[in-house]
């Protein structure tokens, strides 16, 4: 709660904050939105005027209403974002549910691939103004490369410049964008939609313009994803001067757009083509090469957020079973903030392998808005169970399905259009996610579901005996076993297994933890149940944002079962009890192997074997719980699905 009333105080330095966090994205779009629906396009009035309506209208329908007014309300524990959504809405008991979850969380991520090239890219084309022969390639590719390689550092200290930065630059948007409204007022009447529909009927690319249309919008997602870092009261605030920034400098390219009808914004040089950016041809020569250096600053943090968004959702993916477990840092202090390094050099690639591909952006344009249009939808999907799990009025309800299901729909068909033009880059990387969370997800729960569990009670009584039999050696003072189990009164038949007859692990302490993700971000709470004073059970109760640190949650529990006087740390080893040291710990992890005398479903098989093949490239359970390697021990389990005695005629010789 600390943590939400924090966010959610408006101050200048949060409003700063604000716009460094969150706007990258959606506000770097004018750098790309006008040249690509005027392209190839001829600039005409009616034209001119449908592009800046259209503009005008998607931001205040999409952006405004469903987002910043509507979406930013479905906040879990001041917490945003697609996987945030869902794990409001699961309380509904819809397991189909997860479907637009997945597809929603991949869409996300895939646009992490595609916004670093597209943004920085476009901001440094301006270049071929004076330069109209230059490569941007190998510029693009090391400012990426700088980019990532600074992650694991942490944002902490440029993270304070993004805020400033990012309000020079909408300053400068709105600025040269006024200055053009200016000279040419008649701009204004964009407000109309009528020119939207001329727009649509009148454009070369006809209905299909909407794919270009949407790319104003691309970053509203941002604004729900970021919800947490700096809460509701400061985006709405702050959107105000984003979106009156963004409108000025849209509608002073549309301006400038009237006043130069005879231009032709597709040139060709040394017979390679190049679209001219409508967004640097406004502006005074002299300050193009400052609005350049500005842009390509901008674009960077829009990279910036983009990354840090995608580390972050794949730590809750991690959390919600929808992502194998990978290696997690975190390089500085500030909440929330982590470095994922698997995603990172991933991202990292695939950014450098789309600049390669595309080479420009204006071919990134084609690429772009696919994927997000599909969280969009994945989003409204889940929102409208989340209306109805608030019990909002009827009306508001089928009002909200009737109006962003024309919207959004329309928005999908019209990328479609793009599909063979680069959009199947986009999708391609989107399938590959979903694939991967998919596989992860359905691959748990077949493992799970062939899992035999057993009641506790019935094993006390041996596994006392197996404590205070001297005859054995003792494995250790307190054995550790992870536990599936949500019932606290059953236990896994392997970890019975282990104790019993893999090699009897004589302890004096048998400790079973559990580990309940939470439906809210960032609880921390615990449980103990005693089945005696040899067998104790820990449920630790954790947000879906909370890193698993099993060994260091461990050892609090321990400690305030020590204060109570309910437990003693004290090592029983006589000696070592004399001088007060600490008794020791051992974790048993059991991996779970499938037997080949199975006998499974095709589908499962598969299944399970894709799941084996990303399990085995993922990091091991003790580095994913933060267990020191020293402390444990792996053992294996035959996982038999098919339990039935095959009869052989097997006959022992006379």
């Amino acid at each position: 709660m600390e943590q939400k009333h924090s966010v959610n105080k408006v101050t200048a330095g949060a409003l700063l904050i604000t716009l460094g966090i969150i706007y990258g994205d959606i506000g770097t779009s004018p750098l790309y939105v006008m040249k690509a629906i005027f392209g190839d396009a001829p600039i005409e009035t009616n034209l001119v005027l449908g592009a800046v309506s259209c503009v005008f209208w998607t931001l205040t329908v999409q952006t405004s209403i469903k987002y910043v007014w509507l979406t930013l309300q479905a906040d879990n524990k001041g917490e945003g974002g697609i996987f945030s959504l869902y794990t409001l809405v699961k309380k509904l008991k819809k397991p189909w549910l997860i479907v637009p979850a997945i597809i929603g969380g991949s869409a996300m991520l895939a646009d992490g691939f595609i916004t670093p090239p597209i943004s920085i890219s476009s901001a440094l084309e301006g270049l071929k103004i004076y330069y109209p022969e230059l490569q941007t390639i190998p510029y693009v590719i090391g400012i990426i490369l700088i980019l990532f390689f600074f992650q694991s550092y942490g944002t902490k200290t440029i993270g304070k410049f993004f805020g400033p930065i990012m309000l020079i630059w909408f300053s400068m948007l709105a600025v040269t964008g006024l200055l053009q409204i200016i000279e040419i007022p008649h701009i204004l009447k964009a407000v109309n939609p009528y020119y939207g529909y001329l727009l649509l009927s009148e454009h070369p690319e006809g209905f299909f313009v909407l794919g270009f249309v949407f790319l104003c919008t691309t970053g509203a997602e941002a604004l729900y994803s970021d919800l947490g870092h700096c809460g509701i009261k400061n985006i709405r605030l702050t959107w105000l001067f984003v979106k009156l920034t963004l409108l000025l400098n849209y509608f002073g390219q549309g301006a400038f757009l009237l006043s130069h009808q005879n231009l032709q914004l597709k040139t060709v040089n040394n017979g390679a083509e190049f679209i001219q950016n409508p967004f640097y041809l406004m502006m005074p020569e002299w300050f193009i090469p400052i609005a350049i250096a500005i842009a390509t600053l901008a674009a960077v943090i829009a990279a910036q957020a983009l990354i840090t968004g995608s580390f972050t959702m794949i730590n809750e993916a991690m959390r919600l079973n929808l992502w194998p477990k990978v290696l997690v840092k975190y390089p500085s202090v500030i909440k929330g903030q982590l470095y994922i390094p698997s995603t990172n050099w991933i991202l990292c690639m695939g950014c450098i392998l789309i600049v390669l591909y595309f080479k420009e952006s204006s071919n990134m344009e084609a690429a772009y808005g696919l994927a997000i249009v599909l969280c969009m939808l994945a989003t409204s999907i889940l929102l409208t169970y989340y209306m109805i799990l608030k019990r909002f009025h009827t009306l508001i309800i089928l009002g909200f399905i009737l109006i962003y299901s024309i919207v959004e729909i329309s928005f999908f068909i019209a990328n479609i259009e793009k599909f063979s033009h680069g959009g199947y880059v986009s999708l391609i990387i989107a399938a590959c996610i979903g694939s991967v969370m998919s596989i992860w997800f359905v691959g748990k729960r077949i493992r799970r579901s062939y899992t035999e569990f057993v009641p506790m009670e019935k094993h006390i009584s041996v596994i006392e005996d197996l404590s205070n039999d001297e005859s054995i050696a003792q494995y250790a003072n307190n054995l550790i076993y992870l536990t599936n189990a949500q019932n606290k009164n059953e236990i896994e038949s392997k970890v019975i297994y282990s104790i019993l007859y893999k090699r009897p692990k004589r302890a004096n302490t048998y400790w079973m933890l559990h580990v309940n993700v939470m439906d809210e971000p960032y609880g921390m709470e615990y449980d103990i149940k005693k089945f005696s004073e040899k067998i104790i059970r820990v449920d630790f109760y954790l947000g879906f944002r909370v890193a698993p640190k099993i060994s260091s949650l461990f050892k609090k529990v321990v400690e305030d079962l020590s204060k109570t006087g309910e437990f003693n740390k004290l090592s029983t080893y006589h000696s070592l009890r004399k001088n007060q040291i600490t008794a020791d710990y051992k974790y048993v992890i059991i991996e779970k192997v499938i037997s080949y005398e199975n006998d499974l479903p095709w589908y499962e098989s598969f299944l399970l074997s894709c799941y084996s093949f990303i399990r085995k490239r993922s990091i091991s359970e003790e580095k994913a719980f933060g267990l020191d390697n020293s402390s444990v021990k792996i053992e294996y389990y035959p996982l038999f699905l098919n339990k039935n005695t095959p009869d052989f005629p097997l006959k022992r010789r006379s």
